[in-house]
Parts: C-alpha cells; structure tokens; sequence
C-alpha cells in the first residue's frame, strides 16, 4: 500500500491548530490570541477580494481548452489559495498562508509543480512546453489519449443496461 503524506497532513492539522492555539494562548494571552485570529481572518477576506475568484476560474478555463496555466495566473492563483488559508483559524495555516506569499517560495513551487502540467490538444499530440516533453515520459504513465472512436461503442440489443428494458 502506498501512502501519501497528504491524508496525513490533513488528519494531523486540526490537531497541530489546536496545540497552536493552546501555546500562543498561554504565550499571550486569550485576548492577544482572538485577536491575532481575527486579524488574519480580515486580511485573508481583503487578500481574497482584492484577488477574486475569477483567477481560479481562468485557470480552469484555460486548462480546458489546453493551455498550460503560466507564471502569469499562478501568482494570483497562489495568493488567492494565501487568503483561504489565512481566512481558517490557525496559526499553522497562517504560517503557510505567509510562506505562499512570499514570492522565492511561490518560484520553488512552480519548478515543482510545472513539470507535473500535461496539457494534449483535441487535435493530438501534446502541447510543447517545459512542463512536458513526449520523448521524457514514463513509459508507465497514466496518460491516456483517446478519440472518439475510442471511447464511443453501440449498446448491445439484450443488455440490461442498454436502457430500452427500464419502462419494460
């Protein structure tokens, strides 16, 4: 079985919020500590409207119609990503909320995830890039690049699921 440090991050982060809050609420104080948390609350709505969600939206879109997502649309990709973090209560997430911000950290993320992008046309092939170079890939890959008559196949007459034997 494989694991992946990512179910274990988001199990133990609840309680490292917890542990957070309890030692700057002892270092502080509670007031100091409410206040901290509503403070990063407020920044993190006023980073997210100063952004907007429409950044996530153009990702997506242009992920859609095979464009790979630039440096351009990360930044503000990653900042909106900054506000939501800031936005939970927790001192770890604003830890990380502030790392995101910071922008050597944000180029260190695009090396990491840029290779990962893998963006094929509808006409075929897969679009140039640094992200991706045909001749690189895995022979294992996961990648699997259909076309229509690929994918599409005639209902059998008898199948129960052909759909015609539901009003039978």
């Amino acid at each position: 079985m494989r694991f992946s440090i990512l179910p274990a991050f988001i199990l133990l982060l609840p309680l490292a919020e917890i542990a957070g809050f309890v030692v700057v609420g002892r270092t502080i104080g509670l007031a100091l500590t409410l206040a901290l948390v509503m403070a990063s609350f407020v920044i993190g709505v006023i980073l997210l409207r100063k952004q907007g969600i429409g950044i996530l939206r153009r990702v997506s879109s242009e992920g859609r119609n095979g464009v790979m997502p630039g440096r351009e649309l990360l930044q503000p990709a990653m900042n909106v990503i900054a506000s939501l973090l800031l936005i939970i209560p927790g001192f770890l997430s604003d830890l990380i909320a502030i790392l995101i911000l910071i922008p050597p950290v944000r180029d260190f993320v695009w090396r990491a995830i840029a290779k990962r992008f893998v963006v094929v046309n509808a006409k075929g092939g897969f679009s140039p890039g640094p992200q991706n170079d045909f001749r690189d890939r895995k022979p294992n890959s996961k990648v699997v690049d259909l076309d229509e008559e690929d994918y599409h196949r005639d209902p059998k007459p008898n199948s129960p699921w052909s759909g015609k034997h539901l009003g039978d």
